[in-house]
């Protein structure tokens, strides 16, 4: 029998690498694993989104969940949005701003920050991201530890993983939400994320 694959996105700035522990763990509870990795600065969103959804149409698996960290749960709301009918399986975001994000909107007064961001900012982490309307069911997990490049900019709403307000990861539509006490990059090596992650794409509940 197929083994359950799991797609992995990872967020702004990163390759894939930084989702490896994450990746191993999932392997280990029983699900094929595939890291799917996209240049963060110099395509919006909505591009990478194109992009993914070919390699995850090269997947054969009887169930294709998605793991996303920050920006890449932006991403995988463009997807089902421009391509409803997806395969079986559940959607986890990890620290995504799914309201615009207040880091973000600090970094883009200045053309330096704007250099940082990138496209990442088009229908993206400042906002006009499609609704979600699938039913496939997502669950999003927040951090509440504030540590991290967050603390260099003023503004971010508290509680917070020191990057991404908690309030921030909330989404309408969402089957159901979770915290958990970690930093927005310590929460891809959080245990207690990867037993979160496990148990709603095992049930569609944290």
């Amino acid at each position: 029998m197929a083994t359950e694959t799991i797609v992995l996105v990872h967020g702004l700035w990163m390759n894939g690498l930084d989702m490896l522990v994450m990746r191993q763990r999932l392997a280990r509870a029983g699900y094929r694993t595939r890291q799917f990795s996209y240049h963060t600065l110099r395509d919006s969103p909505l591009e990478s989104a194109l992009l993914l959804h070919h390699f995850a149409a090269d997947q054969d698996a009887p169930a294709l969940h998605f793991v996303c960290h920050s920006l890449g749960g932006l991403i995988i709301r463009h997807l089902f949005h421009e391509f409803p009918q997806q395969p079986p399986g559940r959607v986890v975001t990890l620290g995504t701003p799914h309201q615009p994000s207040s880091a973000a909107r600090q970094l883009a007064h200045a053309a330096p920050g704007r250099a940082l961001l990138g496209r990442s900012t088009e229908q993206g982490l400042l906002g006009e991201v499609p609704p979600w309307h699938s039913d496939h069911e997502l669950g999003s997990i927040a951090g509440d530890l504030r540590l991290g490049f967050g603390l260099l900019v003023p503004g971010i709403p508290r509680p917070n993983d020191g990057t991404v307000a908690v309030e921030e990861t909330r989404l309408q539509g969402m089957t159901d939400h979770a915290v958990v006490h970690a930093s927005h990059f310590g929460m891809l090596f959080s245990r207690e994320t990867v037993r979160l992650v496990d148990r709603f794409l095992k049930t569609g509940n944290f």
